[in-house]
């Protein structure tokens, strides 16, 4: 079977690691044909647009895109928008998923594996917001329709692990938007009587991603208690440079690392591609690959356990060293 794969490397060094992950895509014995598209802070400046039509209409195009890392400026600048947060808008990319797994390496915790699925398309990310000289106002969007889907992809996703899922919310204190997400769970999980389900305020699974993340199998919530959380489990498992992220919706899927485009090293050839390779699983995975996915990620895991690795995790290894590493694995 052939796949069509859009590449966008994006800013700083996803002009390192994307290329990676198509040299390592190549050694996958399937056949592929690949698109490049643009997208970032440099074709803001360009073009004037930080995610052109063109780009949107080719991963829509695409069986699966591999997504690198954007620029942002910190302070405002008309006209620009995040081309990652824009393209789960337009494609309705609503599931971010991100798997934590314990590696072999000394900065990791053992026994953790868990996979944290978020909703991505609303919440304090929907994009309204207000502003006066003295009052800023950003509205949390919570719908019943994304409520239901996301928290019905993390029960089908749990029945394929170990059948225990976590509804996380602050219904305590956002008793409308999180009241809505939590009543919306439940009824929605009574229809999977095979599932081990519990809830817990997002301030209380913060702590015990900390004290007890071997307990978690699926952790279901909202969209930006998703991204901070994923980011704090990331921390245990050898941080952001083995994270990788998958968007999903009904027609399009993005798989991305989730780091930075780290400007600091941009260029150096120094860059991690471990979280690529993640996200290159993730996307064999969707294609239904399995076989090649859990390949993919037998060869990370030899590659982190003997080397070589790059200087974010301690080695002297170059992008193109790991590289090659993990397709000698592979």
């Amino acid at each position: 079977m052939s796949y069509t794969i859009c590449l966008i490397e994006g800013d700083g060094i996803g002009h390192e690691v994307i290329p990676a992950g198509r040299t390592l895509l190549e050694a996958v014995g399937l056949d592929l044909t690949f698109v490049q598209a643009e997208a970032g802070w440099a074709t803001f400046q360009r073009e004037g647009t930080a995610l052109p039509q063109a780009t949107i209409a080719a991963v829509r195009a695409a069986d699966a895109t591999l997504f690198g890392a954007v620029s942002s400026p910190l302070s405002r600048v008309d006209g620009y928008r995040s081309p990652i947060v824009g393209l789960r808008r337009e494609l309705d990319l609503y599931a971010n998923l991100r798997p934590v797994r314990s590696q072999p390496l000394a900065a990791t915790r053992a026994g953790i594996d868990m996979l944290i699925v978020r909703e991505n398309s609303e919440g304090l990310y929907a994009g309204r917001e207000r502003a006066t000289d003295d009052e800023a106002i950003t509205e949390r969007v919570i719908t019943r329709r994304g409520s239901e889907r996301i928290v019905r992809l993390a029960c089908e996703l749990a029945l394929q692990r170990r059948k225990a899922l976590t509804i996380v919310h602050k219904a305590n204190v956002l008793r409308a938007t999180c009241g809505l997400f939590r009543e919306v769970a439940f009824a929605v999980t009574a229809e999977y009587p095979g599932l081990l389900v519990d809830e817990l305020l997002v301030d209380t699974a913060a702590m015990r991603l900390i004290t007890d993340p071997e307990r978690f199998d699926v952790l279901v919530t909202t969209n930006l208690f998703g991204d901070i959380l994923s980011d704090e489990a990331a921390a245990l498992v050898g941080g952001l440079g083995l994270a990788p992220a998958g968007n999903i919706g009904v027609g399009a899927a993005i798989f991305e690392p989730v780091h930075g485009s780290a400007p600091d090293i941009a260029g150096q050839g120094i860059a991690n591609p471990l979280a690529t390779f993640g996200a290159v699983a993730m996307l064999l995975q969707h294609l239904g690959e399995v076989a090649w996915a859990g390949r993919v990620e037998r060869a990370i895991e030899q590659v982190i356990a003997a080397g070589p690795l790059t200087p974010d995790l301690g080695g002297q290894a170059t992008t193109a060293q790991v590289t090659e590493r993990v397709i000698a694995c592979l």
